[in-house]
């Protein structure tokens, strides 16, 4: 047998296969139907009607009956709340992020890094009736969000390579998006020396945020807590008062993690 059909078998195409699909939908409130599934990840028909329908046997995606639309299942919904048992930093920056929302009355997230994207694993709704929208699970690029930016911040200059090799790796949301790596680089370095990021209308062309990196008893940073606010109510005196909140959730965070945090 070749070496590419060795591969092939140890790489468990149905099961990836199975897993894009999942991943795909994990996005889409009103979920998908099976040709725009097909349509989406390039996989002959028949075959997704027979992923689709092995996922929903086992409970991790939904037909609908009424609009054949496939959406999330419960089993893929325990998989999540198993890894989250499992996961201090969701539980304790549940916490520490429903203090700091309790302080300001705004939008608080707690985001992890996976590659060059920020995940958000913790939101507190702001008390407003407006509000930013965002939802635990969703990923956004990194380099246009202030909890990101506090996530690369903790990288060394090579991990910031390999992430972001050129101009073209930088994935913008806005025009106020980061587009250049020598803004990233500026910016990073800047976040380095105070301890704390921001973003104006980078991710969202109506919201500003402040972010903080949060460590772990190791010294690693391990996650980034952020306010967003609405930009119709920001301004520099908020701004300073939203800092010296994140930068409180953040130590607090910490300190819960077993971090020596000074008071």
């Amino acid at each position: 047998m070749c070496w590419e059909a060795i591969v092939a078998r140890l790489t468990a195409p149905a099961l990836r296969r199975g897993l894009d699909i999942l991943e795909l939908l994990v996005d889409q409130d009103e979920g998908l139907r099976v040709p725009e599934i097909t349509q989406h990840l390039g996989l002959p028909r028949a075959t997704t009607h027979e992923l689709v329908n092995t996922l929903a046997d086992r409970g991790y995606v939904t037909i609908s009956k009424e609009t054949g639309r496939v959406a999330i299942g419960l089993s893929a919904l325990r998989l999540g709340a198993g890894y989250e048992r499992g996961l201090d930093l969701a539980t304790v920056g549940r916490e520490c992020a429903g203090e700091v929302a309790r302080a300001c009355g705004e939008t608080v997230q707690v985001v992890v890094r996976d590659g060059g994207f920020a995940v958000f694993i913790v939101r507190i709704d702001s008390k407003y009736s407006v509000r930013l929208v965002s939802q635990v699970g969703s990923r956004l690029p990194a380099s246009c969000t202030a909890g990101g930016k506090a996530l690369l911040s903790a990288l060394s200059a090579r991990e910031l390579d390999e992430l972001f090799p050129n101009d073209k790796s930088l994935k913008q949301m806005t025009s106020n998006s980061i587009s250049t790596r020598k803004r990233l680089l500026s910016e990073v370095e800047t976040a380095r020396e105070r301890g704390w990021t921001e973003e104006f209308c980078e991710s969202n062309d109506h919201a500003a945020c402040v972010a903080a990196p949060v460590y772990d008893r190791l010294g690693n940073c391990v996650a980034a807590m952020s306010i967003s606010v609405p930009t119709p109510r920001w301004g520099d005196t908020e701004k300073e008062h939203y800092v010296e909140l994140v930068l409180g959730g953040a130590k607090a965070m910490a300190r819960r993690l077993g971090a020596s945090v000074p008071s």
